[in-house]
Formats: C-alpha cells, structure tokens, sequence
C-alpha cells in the first residue's frame, strides 16, 4: 500500500475539527481532507473524496454521527465527550473500529492513527490474508498504550510473535508488534517475570545498559 491514506474528520466544532485534521496531516502515511462539519457535508464527501478511514462525532448538529456510520462503507472511529456505555456499545455495533473520549491527548489519537496504518498494511485490499494475518491486524489495531479492549495474554502473544528467535530491545519489538514503547516493556517485564523470556543488559558507548530480550531456552 503506498498511496497516503484518505482521512474525513466529521465534526461540528471547527477548533476541534482543524486540530484532528492538523494531527492527521502531521501523521507519515495520511491526508488529511477539509473537515465536515455536518453529516450532509460528511455524506457528500464520502461519495466525491471516498476516504479510507473516518474521525466521527456520536452527535451533529443535523444528526447521529452513529447512525451514520452504519450506511456507509467506510472504516471509522468515534471522537465523541459521550461517555455513556450505550453510546459506546451502540458504536460498535455500527461498526466503530475504536472509541476515543474527549477531549483527549494528542498522543492518544497519533498512536490510534499509527496503529491504523499498520492494520491496513497487515489486511491490505490486494493480498489473500490468513488467520494468523487477521488475529495479528486486531491484536495490533486494539493493543497499543493502555487501551483495556485486549485481554494480557493477546498483547503478550503479539509481543512474542514480533520477539521472533532473535534478541532484541523493547523499541525494535514494539515497532514489528505495532504497539507503543511503553507496553512492550510493561507486558515484557510480566513475561520476563514468568520465565517466558531472558532479559540481558547491553552496555553502548555512552555507558548507559540496554535492555535486551530474548526467548527463554529450554
């Protein structure tokens, strides 16, 4: 996949639409399109621009960002201040890949976008796919920072698959796992507390030690 991936911010406020559209823009991989800021304008930009991914408020000012979402085709997830469990159900059920609450970090959204970016190049549109290339796409798409719609064991298998044979430090496997620096260390430090994996210091030139991983031997 090499062209940038098309992104439509749908949202009503236009501080908050420039500064989720500046966010994409600054994101290596993406485009970011003039916001929306209705869902008629969203639905006209849907059928002319056809972008890849959508950034949708639950509510507009002339209707259900949600609702939306289930007419048309088009990958999404929801920025809204709803905070209400049946908004967020709801969400999903129209197909929502993610829920981001506002407001929000900014690294909240640039890590939900890199996250993005390396499950479309997992499921790209022009490759058959195997279970292993699916499970690995969901694992990716929900495991970064301290998201809690992925179970432990998921994260650690994903981490493991990107450790491979080979030894390695926590940011070479964060960047194969997909996932942020800060949780491959977390989850690291749980396998390396089982057993499951060797850690080992690696001192450079500057005398500061390394962490390195490794798969436990046998």
């Amino acid at each position: 996949m090499t062209a940038p991936l098309r992104v439509l911010v749908i949202e009503d406020d236009f501080r908050v639409a420039g500064l989720h559209r500046d966010i994409v823009a600054e994101r290596p991989g993406y485009l970011a399109l003039e916001p929306a800021r209705t869902l008629a304008e969203a639905a006209t930009t849907v059928r002319t621009e056809h972008p890849d991914l959508l950034l949708v408020d639950a509510f507009l000012p002339d209707g259900d960002g949600v609702a939306f979402l289930r007419d048309v085709d088009v990958d999404a997830f929801v920025l809204s201040a709803a905070a209400d469990a049946r908004t967020v159900r709801r969400a999903m059920r129209a197909g929502a890949l993610g829920y981001l609450v506002k407001p929000f970090a900014r690294h909240a959204l640039t890590e939900l976008l890199d996250r993005y970016l390396r499950f479309r190049n997992l499921l790209d549109d022009d490759r058959a796919v195997s279970q292993e290339d699916i499970d690995r796409a969901l694992a990716i798409l929900r495991a970064g920072g301290d998201a809690p719609s992925v179970s432990r064991s998921a994260t650690e298998q994903v981490l493991l698959e990107a450790l491979g044979d080979a030894e390695s430090s926590a940011s070479e496997i964060a960047d194969r796992a997909g996932v942020s620096r800060a949780t491959a260390q977390r989850h690291l430090s749980a396998l390396a507390g089982r057993g499951v994996i060797d850690v080992r210091l690696r001192y450079g030139t500057t005398g500061r030690p390394e962490h390195r991983y490794e798969r436990a031997r046998t």
